[in-house]
């Protein structure tokens, strides 16, 4: 019953009303956008750099950590507060999808006050009217349905913003050549999971279906773990469904032990993102806690990040991740885009 579900395009199209698997399709579009066009003014090169984002807006950067080696010191802020560290030679990235968001609107009063360098990411919104009003350097972000949606966009936006500052060692042509490439590969890939790929040929369906009623817990190692948390997320946005994630090795010390205690019957389904590109102990540190849990925890569906670059391994799991999550709404009887629930916290908060 349940694949026929899953094939069933009448039924599909009636719970997903914003077509989200037709954006999740087409997402690798938005690597390919002209970002050379984007103007930087008189940015100067900084000794540091903080990206002060929510939710959605707060994904694309740690992707982009595990993509190119940054050589200044670079972190994300999820806060209505920066660090104390922040100075005139710090660049401060403010970035919310709508241009609204409370805590990112917080970090940039809090980035003027400390006369740091700022840019300034959204469609719109507050955030926009104040760039316009302040002559604060803004990056329009491309329009989706929502801002977990525009993730390849700002990976584009921020790479090139790191190659032209001259804070990574990867120029500007070859952030751009990487993008285009990983678009033309990944777009072929990503057909094998769309809506009218049957579920006997459809790896996205299949994983989903093998998930359903499950919290899903998912592993990756210091590369991967960007995409294992986009997982999460997208589970938690798309599915509605609790969901966890954690890093090897740190997995290894604590949470190793925590799957020992109970019945290998757990509520739970594990997901390992892996990677040829991690380090080969993190790489073996995934076949021995598969031996030693055997019989402890659900067995793994293991996702082979398939691809010739740490980017576009990291990619290739992301857009699966996006897939699955969008399946297991549906499976759900949900609609993967609305996030009312959200949207009533934030107008709580103002009442």
């Amino acid at each position: 019953m349940s694949k026929t579900l899953l094939d069933d395009l009448e039924y599909i199209h009636t719970k997903d009303s914003s077509d989200a698997l037709g954006i999740a399709q087409h997402q690798t579009e938005q690597l390919t956008q002209p970002f050379e066009t984007i103007a930087l003014y008189d940015t100067k090169k900084p000794s540091k750099i903080v990206w002060a984002g929510m939710g959605g807006s707060a994904l694309a950067p740690s992707l982009v950590q595990s993509w190119l080696s940054i050589n200044v010191p670079f972190e994300i802020t999820k806060n209505y507060e920066l660090p104390h560290y922040v100075s005139e030679d710090t660049l401060v990235i403010c970035t919310s999808y709508s241009g609204n968001t409370e805590e990112t609107l917080s970090a940039l009063e809090n980035a003027k006050q400390k006369n740091a360098q700022i840019i300034i990411m959204s469609t719109g919104g507050a955030l926009q009217k104040i760039a316009e009003e302040e002559n604060i350097v803004f990056i329009e972000i491309q329009k989706v349905a929502q801002p977990r949606f525009s993730t390849f966009s700002q990976i584009g936006i921020l790479g090139l913003i790191l190659s032209r500052l001259g804070v990574t060692d990867v120029d500007e042509k070859l952030v751009l050549d990487s993008l285009h490439e990983v678009s033309t590969g990944l777009e072929e890939v990503i057909k094998n999971w769309a809506a009218d790929v049957p579920t006997s040929d459809n790896r996205a369906k299949q994983i989903a279906l093998d998930i359903a009623g499950t919290s899903p817990v998912i592993y990756g190692g210091p590369l991967m773990f960007p995409a294992a948390y986009k997982w999460k997320i997208s589970f938690n946005e798309n599915a509605k469904n609790v969901s966890w994630c954690n890093v090897i090795p740190e997995f290894s010390h604590n949470e190793f032990l925590g799957w020992t205690s109970h019945p290998v019957d757990k509520p739970y389904s594990v997901i390992d993102l892996r990677s040829t590109f991690e380090h080969p102990r993190v790489q073996k540190r995934f076949e021995v806690t598969e031996r030693l849990l055997s019989g402890k925890r659900p067995a793994p569906t293991v996702i082979e990040a398939q691809g010739d670059s740490v980017l576009e391994h990291l990619l290739y799991c992301v857009a699966l991740g996006d897939f699955v999550s969008m399946y297991t709404a549906l499976l759900n009887g949900l609609d993967p885009t609305p996030v009312d629930l959200i949207e009533r916290m934030k107008k709580a908060l103002d009442e």
